[in-house]
């Protein structure tokens, strides 16, 4: 003869049950949350990308005209900050191609310069090319006096991203011994 348990454990009750949901429904939301952050880093590593290679492109330019004495020292300077012998424009500018100088962010700078990306062939340099304007892009060059013989140059590319502005920085200094 078997005897029976008056309180036998059948199942989980209603609380347990709606306590587990609640569990996997926060572990859920948390697992979404680091995807949809995750994925606009990853968005916005491109425009990182293009900024740094921007922003080192214009630091270049500056020391190859100082190089090639296309500039001489009196003109690395900004225009109004440097006391009017600079030929760099001052403040935020539109990314645009460097003009007939040479020089980025100087007054004969030419058009938005642009990101070109295969088109749906696969092939870059055919005629289905992508080509993307650098619209939410600006550079900025600041030439500052640090001694007679010596600049600080500064480089600075702001864009627009989901989570809102921000900027890429270039530091170095600038000396009139090329």
């Amino acid at each position: 003869m078997t005897t029976r348990r008056l309180h036998e454990d059948d199942g989980f009750t209603l609380i347990e049950v709606f306590a587990a949901m609640m569990l996997v429904v926060i572990g859920l939301m948390a697992l979404a949350g680091a995807v949809a952050v995750g994925t606009r880093r990853l968005t916005g590593s491109q425009d990182q990308l293009i900024a740094a290679q921007r922003a080192a492109e214009a630091v270049e330019s500056v020391f190859k005209a100082r190089d090639n004495r296309t500039l001489t020292w009196a003109q690395i300077e900004n225009v109004i900050a440097g006391g009017g012998g600079g030929i760099f424009l001052d403040g935020p500018r539109d990314m645009r191609e460097p003009g007939a100088d040479g020089i980025m962010n100087t007054a004969d700078d030419g058009a938005i310069q642009e990101i070109i990306r295969p088109g749906p062939d696969g092939l870059l340099g055919t005629m289905d090319d992508e080509r993307i304007p650098l619209t939410n892009f600006t550079r900025e060059i600041e030439i500052r006096e640090i001694r007679p013989n010596l600049r600080q140059l500064r480089v600075i590319v702001r864009y627009r991203t989901v989570g809102g502005p921000t900027q890429y920085i270039i530091t170095t200094f600038i000396s009139s011994y090329a």
